[in-house]
């Protein structure tokens, strides 16, 4: 371990800060300037070997690919390490002594005296590789010889250690740069994949691309201390919810109102109300649109008090409004809008609001009317609310999240793979939790009920909301891998 910067998972603390690359890069020059010269890329590399080693602690032969700037400078800085602790560090640079920096020439002129082994093309066999060819700095995907080895690296068995950001993926936004289907299809998804993010955490390693991109992730901050002010948060934890008074009732913890369930989608609707109920709703009614399926719910679950969409009293409830709601919903929203106490909007509602604009403007009024509103739109929905298209918001998740906040005046949770809670007036967040499990249909549901659930009895609208998404995502953590069923019905009764 270093005793500048501490290399870490991300567990010991709930919200970690994650700056821009813009952020990034101001604190490294500087550091540089504070520094004696090199000493940066010297603990970087001192930090990549230790890691290394960590990781893959029986490893013999280490294959480092170095890119030609200074996260090429890095790899060169961990192979004198890995070589004076006995390793065969094997390098192939796609730098030279003509045009490396100053730094990377320094760390260049270390390994040779340190007997690194220098090659032109990869080791037959190797215990480790260690991505260190493109930094944040990229501006333009892999190409030549470099895209030959990172297909090398992506497709071994061993594992891999990243060096700041795996290469090729945009540390803003998580998404990948250029043309990078070739060698994304060689990905072993089976293989060890770390990712050792240095000086800051950067944002796009949590979300879009970024978590199959990274793996597991690590932190060290080069014993350099970061802005205050991140771009966004990460959440990993959240602190466990507060034993219930003895002396309460089921009027302590708020209705939640579900409306929606149009004929052909009551399930919806139902996970819903099931979610509403687990998350901690004192009450929860169920304002069914297709009044057939009364009887059946009503047996099945009697929990949930069954009411007919205009009967339900939103002036004094939370509203979860849209789940299963068809075509039919745009009726009730006008209504819906204007007098819920809380509201969350989900699925059919968004659609309806995205494509009339007079429901539009009394959604912005909700805020200055001091009514919250969470809205809870994945890309392709968050698209039609920003007139744009699902690609133009995967682009830049962290952008079209608070896009849509500052739009519509409310609390926006983009879902996806690392879903994100923004609002006008917080630092936006990232979500920790959840996996691919998630990605069947009605959880998106049952997220909206959960949403229902903690806001009704809670404050603070937008912690409610980033509590109630990362529970949401633990579930599918932490269900056990020898129980197959896992699917909407069985999130709805484990959330909490």
């Amino acid at each position: 371990m270093s005793t500048l910067g501490l290399t870490q998972p991300l567990r010991s603390q709930d919200r970690w800060p994650l700056h821009s690359v813009a952020q990034t890069q101001t604190l490294e020059h500087q550091a540089q300037a504070a520094l004696p010269a090199h000493t940066l890329m010297q603990r970087a590399g001192l930090a990549t070997a230790q890691l290394a080693m960590a990781i893959a602690p029986h490893a013999r032969t280490v294959w480092l690919a170095c890119g030609p700037g200074n996260n090429g400078g890095d790899g060169l800085e961990a192979a004198v390490h890995l070589q004076a602790w006995g390793k065969q560090a094997t390098v192939t640079w796609l730098g030279s002594e003509a045009k490396a920096t100053p730094d990377s020439k320094q760390a260049w002129l270390r390994a040779k005296a340190a007997g690194v082994t220098f090659a032109e093309q990869p080791p037959q066999a190797f215990d480790l590789a260690i991505d260190a060819l493109l930094g944040i700095g990229a501006q333009r995907g892999p190409e030549g010889l470099m895209a030959q080895w990172l297909i090398a690296i992506q497709a071994s068995n061993g594992p891999v250690l990243c060096v700041d950001v795996p290469t090729g993926l945009l540390a803003d936004t998580g998404e990948w740069l250029g043309n990078t289907q070739p060698y994304r299809a060689t990905v072993n998804t089976h293989a060890q994949r770390h990712t050792l993010s240095l000086l800051t955490l950067k944002p796009g390693l949590f979300t879009a691309d970024g978590q199959d991109a990274a793996g597991h992730v690590w932190f060290n901050d080069l014993g350099v201390a970061a802005s205050p002010r991140p771009s966004a948060w990460l959440q990993q934890h959240v602190a466990a919810t507060a034993n219930r008074p003895h002396n309460s009732h089921k009027g302590s913890f708020g209705d939640v109102s579900v409306v929606g369930g149009a004929p052909g989608m009551v399930g919806a609707a139902w996970l819903a109300g099931i979610a509403a109920l687990h998350g901690g709703a004192g009450r929860v009614l169920l304002g069914l649109m297709d009044e057939t399926a009364h009887h059946a719910v009503t047996a099945a679950h009697p929990a949930l008090m069954l009411r007919q969409p205009c009967a339900l009293d939103f002036a004094s409830a939370t509203v979860v409004c849209g789940c299963g709601g068809g075509d039919g919903i745009h009726a009730l929203l006008h209504t819906v809008v204007s007098s819920s106490k809380k509201l969350v909007l989900d699925a059919d509602a968004l659609n309806a609001i995205a494509r009339d604009t007079a429901l539009q403007i009394l959604l912005k009024k909700r805020s200055a009317r001091q009514k919250p509103t969470v809205l809870t739109p994945h890309p392709l929905e968050a698209a039609r609310l920003l007139n744009c298209t699902a690609k133009d918001v995967q682009h830049n998740r962290l952008q079209a999240a608070q896009l849509l906040a500052d739009q519509f005046q409310c609390v926006a949770v983009l879902k996806g793979s690392g879903s994100i809670i923004a609002s006008p007036h917080h630092t936006a967040v990232i979500n920790g939790s959840g996996n691919a499990r998630l990605a069947t249909a009605g959880t998106g549901d049952v997220l909206a009920g959960l949403m229902g659930a903690y806001i009704a009895r809670r404050d603070d609208v937008f912690e409610a909301a980033c509590h109630a998404v990362f529970a949401h995502g633990q579930v599918a953590n932490s269900w056990p891998n020898h129980v197959p069923a896992f699917d909407a019905a069985a999130l709805a009764a484990s959330v909490r």
